[in-house]
């Protein structure tokens, strides 16, 4: 959208859940998400989880020089193959850790969000009891996180339940696993004990996503991500090329197409993607399964290949690209067409 120019998006919301809003022009994306150019959109299901307060965290990185100011944005022409990372964390566009009170025995909603250009950490879970209810905006299995820590790449979200303590004055935090550890917010329970909850349960399941994927009438392709940390930032590359308007489709398919795409990452890098339109099931190693929820943004590893499968339910033109906006600025980036 040109300077001085407005856009009125009116549309029903097909599905609820929690979705990160942030700039996606290629080429002229990483300055204005670092200028603080993203939100969230949550959209609550008709019957939600009782909760004693439902609590967006959006987490972001700031780049700051010594008066506090956001520091010089670097040269299009300068290699940045880590992305710009921050000096200084906020939560809600706000110094952390954000202080949260809670009765005795309450529960609480989460609703975590990177919004960070290119911070890439863990959350760990400091006396508190959580359990994920959905990701990426997606409802899933309850599952309390694996030694209380969870991968948190720029687009991820989750969504928790928090069980707090019966007694007063009970702490806990989310930690941002940065150096010796920072804290994003801390919790404190505070006044008399509330009333037994009913147990927690997962979310319903959304109808709208397939219950199987048919792997073996899958459309299948492969995505070789490169980059060349000592070249220019054109040296990210997709399949060979850098990201283009004018480029072909990675793949076009029918709608209703079962899709797999073999992600490999010729990299040192960490990259993490996010698929525009559609939500996919992450592959287990030998094609046998899935793991028991649906993503639309996924770390592949350095020098690793993961594979994901999705049904392109979803018809037009659609981005898979890196979510470090300065590697999606440089190029990194390909599309898809279902029509």
């Amino acid at each position: 959208m040109a300077t001085g120019q407005s856009h009125e998006y009116r549309f029903t919301p097909p599905d609820a859940g929690t979705f990160l809003i942030r700039p996606c022009v290629p080429g002229g994306s990483a300055e204005p998400l670092e200028r603080g150019l993203s939100g969230l959109l949550i959209v609550e299901e008709p019957d939600p989880p009782q909760v004693d307060q439902d609590i967006p965290l959006l987490v972001d990185d700031w780049r700051l020089d010594d008066s506090g100011s956001l520091a010089p944005f670097e040269k299009a022409t300068e290699p940045a193959p880590a992305g710009r990372l921050g000096s200084w964390l906020s939560i809600n566009g706000q110094a952390t850790p954000q202080r949260i009170e809670a009765p005795p025995g309450g529960r609480l909603r989460l609703r975590l969000a990177n919004a960070c250009n290119a911070r890439i950490m863990r959350l760990r879970f400091n006396g508190l009891k959580a359990y994920v209810i959905a990701i990426d905006g997606q409802p899933t299995s309850t599952f309390e996180p694996l030694r209380a820590s969870l991968p948190f790449a720029p687009g991820t979200r989750y969504d928790l339940l928090v069980d707090l303590a019966p007694e007063a004055g009970a702490q806990g935090a989310v930690t941002a696993l940065i150096g010796d550890g920072m804290p994003l917010a801390e919790i404190v329970t505070v006044g008399d004990k509330r009333p037994a909850l009913h147990p927690i349960a997962p979310l319903p399941r959304n109808m709208k996503l397939p219950e199987t994927i048919k792997l073996q009438n899958a459309a299948r392709k492969d995505v070789i991500i490169k980059g060349d940390p000592k070249a220019p930032k054109a040296a990210w590359t997709i399949n060979g090329a850098a990201g283009s308007p004018s480029g072909a489709p990675l793949i076009k398919v029918k709608r209703g197409s079962p899709v797999v795409l073999t992600l490999t990452n010729q990299t040192a890098f960490v990259q993490p993607l996010h698929l525009h339109g559609h939500v996919f099931r992450l592959l287990h190693g030998l094609d046998d399964g899935w793991e028991p929820y649906f993503l639309d943004t996924v770390q592949v590893p350095e020098n690793k290949t993961i594979r994901i499968a999705f049904i392109a339910d979803n018809p037009g033109k659609w981005l898979l690209a890196s979510m470090v906006m300065e590697r999606f600025d440089a190029g990194l980036w390909t599309w898809i067409e279902v029509t």
